[in-house]
Formats: C-alpha cells, sequence, structure tokens
C-alpha cells in the first residue's frame, strides 16, 4: 500500500551527534516531523523512521506486531551508530516505550534520551479484554489528535486494530519489567490534561527507572499529541538543550566522525 502523504519518513544527514525518534502506536512521522527538522536545522543527523504497518491503512496494521516496530528503530539506531559519535533516542508516547526499551537493552550506546507523555500500560477494563475481544471484534474507535491547539490534526488511523492493540499491551508489560535497566540521562514531558495516556504512566516511569540524571518536565498547554501542541517549541527547546548539554559538538554543522 502507498504511504499516506506526510507520513513518510525523515532522514536529515547532519554532523557526528545522532537522533532517533520514535513515534506512536497508529501514528505516523508527521506528528513529530516538525521536532524532527528543528534538530536538523541546528545541525544534527536525524532519523524518523515509519513503523512497520502504520501510515498506510489500519488493515495493515492488523498484521504487525511490537516486534516488528521495535525491530524497525533498534535496526534505525545500530545505522546511526555507525554514523554517529554520540546518539540520543526521542520518543512520544509508544514512541517512548520503544525509546525506553532501547535505553534497556543498548546502555552506553545511548547517550541520553526524551520521552514525551510515553505510555506504560493499558488502561481500563477494555484492555483486559482484549486477548479475547481481538478475535471476534477487528477494531474499535481511533485516539490519534489529542491536541489543545485548534486546527491542528494528527495523520493516522481512525480505527485502532485490537490485534495490534493486544500486540502493544503485551510490549508494555515488558517494557515495564525493564525499565530498571534503563540508566541513561532523561528527560520525561508530560501533559496533565491527556486524554489518552494518563500522569500514572509518567509517575511509574519515573519511580522504576535507574537514572540518576532525570527532568521531569509538565506540559500545561497540551494534550497528548504534545509535539504538534501549543508547548512543540518547549519541547523542542529543552530536548536540544538537553542535547547540547551530553553533547557539546552537537551544534556543530558539518562535523563528521573522526573530522
Amino acid at each position: 500500500m502507498p504511504v499516506l502523504p506526510g507520513a513518510e519518513p525523515y532522514r536529515h544527514e547532519g554532523g557526528e551527534v545522532g537522533v532517533l525518534l520514535c513515534h506512536g502506536f497508529t501514528g505516523c512521522p508527521q506528528s513529530l516531523r516538525p521536532w524532527a527538522e528543528y534538530l536538523a536545522e541546528r545541525g544534527l543527523t536525524v532519523s524518523l523512521p515509519l513503523l512497520p504497518g502504520h501510515g498506510t491503512r489500519w488493515q495493515d496494521m492488523q498484521l504487525t506486531g511490537w516486534q516488528d516496530w521495535y525491530a524497525e528503530v533498534d535496526r534505525e539506531l545500530r545505522t546511526l551508530r555507525e554514523r554517529c559519535s554520540q546518539v540520543f533516542v526521542l520518543g512520544l508516547s509508544m514512541g517512548g516505550a520503544l525509546t525506553l526499551r532501547l535505553a534497556a537493552r543498548h546502555g552506553d550506546a545511548i547517550t541520553g534520551i526524551v520521552v514525551v507523555n510515553p505510555a506504560n500500560k493499558l488502561h481500563g477494563l477494555s484492555a483486559h479484554a482484549l486477548p479475547v475481544a481481538r478475535h471476534f471484534v477487528r477494531t474499535t474507535k481511533g485516539v490519534t489528535s489529542d491536541i489543545a491547539k485548534e486546527g491542528v490534526e494528527e495523520l493516522g488511523y481512525d480505527r485502532v486494530p485490537l490485534h495490534a492493540a493486544h500486540s502493544l499491551r503485551n510490549f508494555l508489560r515488558l517494557v515495564d519489567g525493564e525499565l530498571p535497566q534503563v540508566t541513561q540521562p532523561m528527560v520525561l514531558l508530560h501533559s496533565p490534561r491527556d486524554h489518552v495516556v494518563p500522569p500514572v504512566d509518567s509517575a511509574r516511569i519515573l519511580s522504576r527507572v535507574s537514572s540518576v540524571d532525570v527532568r521531569e518536565i509538565l506540559l500545561e498547554q497540551s494534550y497528548h499529541v504534545a509535539t504538534l501542541d501549543h508547548d512543540a517549541e518547549r519541547i523542542f527547546d529543552e530536548s536540544y538543550a538537553f542535547i547540547g548539554r551530553l553533547a557539546p559538538s552537537a551544534g556543530k554543522k558539518g562535523i563528521t566522525t573522526g573530522g
């Protein structure tokens, strides 16, 4: 299936500091594209992949699971590591969970992480019904475009495939068990008025990671897709400042490894 206009992956060859961005469940790179372009304009090497099953139609996502989504970002991280001297990973929602698993498994290969409204658990009675319900019901209503800013839309599916949701539930449980293995410096930004991922998820993550260098930032003006919302510029600025603190060469354009 052709990729939806605006859902294409984004890459930029910049300096020796690399950034991997991970988008969310049923979403696509469009939700993180302004963030990626902001970092690219400041000389960073940027990779924003399209996760398998996303960015086309929900029927394609029905055939994928967390192993496919994680494999894609893991592969992109390894490619960045070959190209760059330092790599940071940034993620929104499920992309935050993907970021945390990469951090848990890759250790010192990742210099630091930034997560925005990271998902930790599927909540509610419907989540407990997924193992059985997915065999009888194909989809439920979508979760995209939870944005406070008027006139802004997130590009994503208007339906959630239940097989994929069941896989996400299993993935989040797996990541929760791996959180103590996360040791990298971390910035966690979350919206108190998030209608998709409740604040308790961020609290759980902060309580379980082993990172010592941790900063929590509240996004008071935004809903779930904060990277397209009123607090977007703050997210971009805070993440770039964080990267610059840990990788002083980040702002220098045209630097290549060993150059």
